[in-house]
């Protein structure tokens, strides 16, 4: 059980963290001063009794509304080898002496720890009171079939890049290679990847990870559980489906691995989901909510990138015409589909991953039934991207955009140059919303791996 001692911090956590996570990917409020209040938090026990291991839950209210962020920290007698970059930075602490305090995704004992917690094979302990349970949070392990081996960590590494969340590849004795996503921004309420996921591999879809377990928490009196992290199979062995784009289109072939099948494992997913959560027929209002939602996000993003403004004529055209039009029934989709939330696989073929849909959005809105062709015009935008990108870096290539009738002109008509042929078509209304999306956010994100 943790012991917590009576001791002066300085400078305090809230400061020191206040002064670190301004520098983070996934912190929201971009060049503004942090303003954090902490709400609730725990600890885990460090076996050799070396590391202090401890989540921060912390309110922000430097956004509007204000954002809960998930902070683990871990707190050292001496640095940790190699893991610089990770330094939250150091205290003093009025019993132990200085402290080295770390990002806890980073530092193996916090990995070795959360893993035990999934796996009910250890409990959160108070933050403020020795030897006492904290019971507002819990681990929980897939049952039944898919519940894994319970194995100790061997090696653990953060992959980099991502914006919202922070994921680890851990190896575990007996078990394989695992990969536990923690949740940075929470919300109340259920993790759609917490949910949709299990779901899918419970109806036999192969095209998904094998789901582990997932830590939820209460970090409000009052207010709903949501989740903290989840823990899925690693496929090792893999190319994300946008490289492998990419690299077709320098080929000039058709993509490897097919898009016609990738388009089966999509719709297998889609009719998965249309069964094993309630679906319906979208309403008036259903109709009204959802055309200003997109009307709403079109106008945030041209304030952030003005040169949208030029198409607000033709977008709120295109939305009128989506009110008039039929639509097919509201159900759970994937709500963030593109090639880099895709990996092939050598014996599963194409690989689904990350149901958690669009980090921009709040998670209330991403849980609701929505339409199927979202899941369709990002993944077709996310194609369009993939010529796009070989254009930036072959700029002595020719994008050439065809009629439905075949184009009979040769590379040599044009000097030689590569032909990316391309049909011009209307883009649809998912379309149009998924690219004021992209625009968005990539005005709001540095170094995107995905355009």
């Amino acid at each position: 059980m943790a012991e917590v001692l009576d001791a002066t911090l300085t400078p305090g956590k809230i400061d020191l963290v206040a002064g670190w996570i301004g520098r983070q990917r996934w912190y929201a409020a971009k060049g503004q001063a942090p303003r954090l209040t902490r709400l609730r938090g725990f600890r885990f026990d460090d076996p050799a009794g070396e590391v202090g291991i401890e989540t921060l839950v912390l309110r922000d209210d430097a956004t509007t509304p204000p954002t809960v962020y998930q902070v683990p920290l871990t707190y050292r007698g001496a640095p940790l080898v190699g893991a610089e970059r990770a330094l939250v930075g150091t205290m003093e602490h009025s019993v132990l002496g200085t402290r080295y305090v770390y990002d806890g995704p980073h530092d193996p004992v916090y990995v070795a720890a959360l893993w035990r917690f999934i796996q009910g094979r250890a409990q959160a302990q108070a933050a403020g009171v020795s030897n006492t349970v904290e019971p507002a949070f819990s681990g929980q392990t897939v049952p039944g079939g898919y519940a894994a081996p319970s194995g100790e960590i061997t090696a653990s590494r953060v992959l980099g890049g991502e914006q919202s969340n922070t994921s680890i590849v851990c190896g575990v004795a007996d078990l394989g290679p695992v990969i536990v996503k923690v949740f940075r921004t929470l919300s109340p309420g259920a993790n759609p990847d917490v949910v949709l996921q299990p779901a899918l591999a419970a109806a036999g879809c192969e095209h998904v990870p094998t789901t582990l377990g997932w830590v939820s928490g209460q970090w409000a009196d009052g207010q709903e559980e949501g989740h903290l992290a989840f823990a899925q199979e690693f496929l090792a062995g893999t190319q994300d489906a946008w490289r492998v784009a990419t690299e077709s289109v320098a080929a000039g072939s058709d993509l490897t691995g097919g898009a016609a099948q990738l388009g089966e494992v999509v719709a297998q997913i889609h009719q998965i989901l249309a069964e094993a959560f309630p679906t319906r027929r979208p309403t008036a209002e259903d109709r009204v909510t959802l055309v200003t939602g997109l009307r709403e996000r079109f106008r945030a993003a041209a304030d952030e990138v003005p040169e949208l403004v030029d198409f607000a004529a033709a977008v709120h055209s295109r939305y009128d015409q989506a009110l008039q039009a039929s639509w097919p029934s509201l159900q759970r989709i994937h709500a963030d589909l593109h090639l880099g939330q895709v990996i092939a696989h050598p014996s599963k073929g194409w690989v689904v991953l990350d149901f958690e849909g669009e980090p921009m959005r709040p998670l209330a809105e991403r849980a609701q039934p929505d339409l199927p062709m979202r899941d369709l015009a990002g993944m077709l935008r996310s194609f369009d991207y993939a010529a796009g990108a070989y254009l930036q870096s072959h700029p002595e290539a020719c994008l050439l955009y065809t009629s439905d009738a075949a184009d009979e002109r040769s590379s040599g008509d044009l000097g030689g140059r590569r032909i990316i042929k391309k049909k011009t078509r209307e883009p649809s209304t998912r379309q149009t919303d998924k690219e004021i999306y992209n625009q968005h956010k990539g005005r709001n994100t540095a170094h995107t791996k995905h355009p």
